[in-house]
């Protein structure tokens, strides 16, 4: 069996599929699955892989890895130098690999934080409950359910779409400064905050926290009003309520500091949740830098998040022309 060996993990990198581990929320596991759901579903249509192929999520880049067999593969997500034995190859374009080759990624450059490599075929780690992405806080799927370790074997599956393709059309913007599409958490409601509360949820950017990863995406902590001051019977503090289900990009208050749900976060608990970041916007958690970059939530209908999310759905596929 064809086999890539880990030369150098990098900071994080993991097995991912997408859409990730669905109906275990009850049994509390969040999905999983990447991080920029875009870029990473870009990479497997570049290669005419499956919807559902598992491929690496790289945090910040610098990862090698040596392939046994010829290879090919896609590389998307943040701008980065991507070389070949040494050589530089295209970024977001099918490239092969030869066997015995050696594959580096570079450091993500100034903007994003993720990278995403496809191989045709996939990788062909064991399914945990139907999907193969690794859940970092449940120590499942990938391998062993961490990550990627100097020396880790993966098996590439034999399976492959045959045909290729190019990008036809400009990708989504990578910058500092983000925009996140929400809709009304349950808890967006005058009960639990001021009318002030909510004009300066939605008015104004909030800078993005270092404590940031795929578990969630901590927001800079600001003072606010409160219509009521504790939580009662849930705890001392307003944001405190009786633990209640958490949605995939869940904005719930710590107290004064949101945080933005994200793909390995935790299925329930005791804060409130005042907003919901929608499928069109959800790929940019994964962009953004802890520390460096700001965000502005844009509150929108069901109405527009549901028509935004097929029109992002659609422009995937548009995006791509035939190669081979």
């Amino acid at each position: 069996m064809a086999t890539i060996e880990v030369l150098s993990p990098g900071i994080q990198t993991t097995i991912q599929d997408y859409p990730g581990r669905i109906g275990y929320l009850a049994s509390g596991y969040y999905p999983a699955g990447p991080m920029d759901h875009y870029a990473f579903r870009l990479a497997n249509a570049l290669l005419g892989n499956t919807s559902e192929a598992a491929a690496l999520e790289i945090t910040l880049g610098k990862i090698g890895l040596r392939f046994s067999d010829e290879t090919d593969i896609a590389v998307t997500g943040a701008p980065t130098e991507v070389t070949i034995d040494g050589a530089p190859v295209a970024h977001s374009a099918v490239v092969t690999v030869p066997a015995g080759g050696e594959l580096r990624i570079g450091n993500a450059s100034d903007v994003g934080f993720r990278v995403n490599l496809a191989i045709s075929g996939g990788i062909d780690v064991e399914p945990v409950l139907g999907s193969r992405a690794t859940y970092t806080m449940g120590r499942l799927g990938g391998v062993d359910g961490r990550a990627l370790r100097k020396g880790d074997l993966l098996p590439i599956g034999s399976e492959t779409g045959g045909k290729r393709f190019a990008l036809n059309a400009a990708q989504p913007e990578y910058r500092h400064d983000w925009i996140l599409d929400v809709t009304l958490g349950p808890q967006a409601t005058p009960e639990y905050l001021d009318e002030q509360d909510l004009e300066a949820l939605f008015a104004e950017p909030w800078h993005v926290d270092r404590n940031a990863n795929r578990t969630g995406i901590r927001l800079e902590a600001r003072r606010l009003k409160w219509s009521r001051t504790t939580g009662g019977i849930a705890g001392g503090h307003p944001s405190n309520v009786l633990d209640h289900g958490y949605p995939l990009g869940g904005v719930n208050l710590n107290g004064d500091t949101p945080v933005i749900l994200a793909p390995d976060g935790p299925t329930a608990g005791g804060f409130v949740v005042v907003a919901v970041v929608r499928h069109a916007s959800l790929w940019k958690l994964g962009q953004l830098r802890p520390g460096t970059d700001t965000v502005r939530l844009n509150l929108i209908s069901i109405e527009e998040a549901q028509a935004r999310g097929e029109a992002l759905d659609r422009s995937l596929s548009e995006s791509l022309k035939g190669i081979s």
